[in-house]
């Protein structure tokens, strides 16, 4: 998750989540990170963003808004789809297309591919963390020093 303030990217805000789906289910895992971000944001009375901006379509906006909805809040959200950069608006059936020279389409597409930067460089760590590991961590009794030797 990204944050942008101002238009421009606000670092020290973004935050990264492991998942707790059972199955790879890109709508279940949407409906969790939105949930527990914003109920956090209320648990710890922070301020609430200008506009939540969703990676995807119809789906995933969907349920975002489901999370939104059981936290009881009503905040400005769209949904932005990579292949036509097609913006999607909660009850509306169909998506609306911007001006591809569009400057507000410039920072939508912005966000989202800072997004995008960011979880795929989180996945890439947590891959190569597991790939890193040695055999031996998980034998009990077994410290750094006897890996250190054994490697």
């Amino acid at each position: 998750m990204v944050v942008f303030k101002d238009g421009r990217p606000f670092k020290s805000a973004y935050r990264k989540y492991n998942i707790n789906v059972n199955k790879v289910d890109d709508f279940e895992s949407m409906r969790e990170v939105v949930f527990r971000r914003y109920k956090r944001q209320l648990t710890e009375k922070n301020t609430l963003p200008d506009l939540v901006l969703i990676d995807g379509g119809k789906g995933q906006l969907s349920a975002a808004l489901e999370s939104l909805k059981e936290l009881k809040l009503d905040l400005p959200i769209v949904a932005l789809a990579k292949r036509l950069e097609e913006l999607f608006l909660p009850e509306q059936k169909d998506s609306l297309r911007i001006a591809k020279n569009s400057p507000a389409l410039n920072v939508l597409k912005q966000l989202r591919d800072e997004a995008h930067r960011f979880a795929i460089t989180f996945q890439r760590q947590k891959r190569t963390k597991g790939i890193a590991k040695s055999k031996f961590e998980d034998i009990p009794g077994v410290g750094k020093e006897n890996r250190r030797e054994n490697i």
